[in-house]
């Protein structure tokens, strides 16, 4: 599951949505095309439909690496405990990655908890953001994985 959490996000997730899935109305992001070099700019409409394409493909990619895998580990996963995994994941990795500026969750969250810096820090190779966002995944990835797994069985 961690790996097709990295996967999706770094290799399957394409620049558009990467960088507009945080946009909102309040909060417009400036896109330019990497070929034709043209200027858009985006709100929330957009920022929730980069969010919607992003998360179909993570979820994709986690259900055929989790079937994959089971299928190589002769598991047999139960569909509704994968269901669940599988929309808890995506429902989680939504609302952490909806990083609207100052109402975001996961920036909310740096806040409480004192790592307003870190959350903030974007130099010397270091993104804070990113590092707490995949540390939130990695989290609820556990807890999908578990879900999973509670009414599997062998092959």
């Amino acid at each position: 599951m961690r790996h097709a959490k990295k996967a999706a996000t770094i290799w399957v997730q394409n620049d558009f949505c990467a960088r507009v899935k945080g946009a909102s109305d309040d909060a417009p992001v400036t896109y330019e095309d990497p070929q034709t070099k043209e200027k858009t700019t985006h709100g929330t409409d957009d920022g929730r439909k980069a969010c919607l394409h992003h998360y179909l493909t993570y979820t994709a990619m986690q259900a055929i690496v989790a079937g994959l895998g089971s299928r190589a580990l002769g598991i047999r996963v139960h569909p509704g405990t994968a269901a669940a995994a599988l929309a808890l994941s995506f429902g989680t990795h939504y609302i952490a990655d909806r990083r609207v500026p100052g109402h975001g969750l996961l920036e909310k969250l740096a806040d409480k908890t004192g790592k307003t810096n870190f959350y903030r820090l974007a130099s010397h190779g270091m993104n804070g953001a990113f590092h707490l966002d995949s540390s939130w995944h990695h989290g609820w990835e556990t807890v999908a994985a578990l879900i999973t797994t509670s009414k599997a069985t062998v092959r």
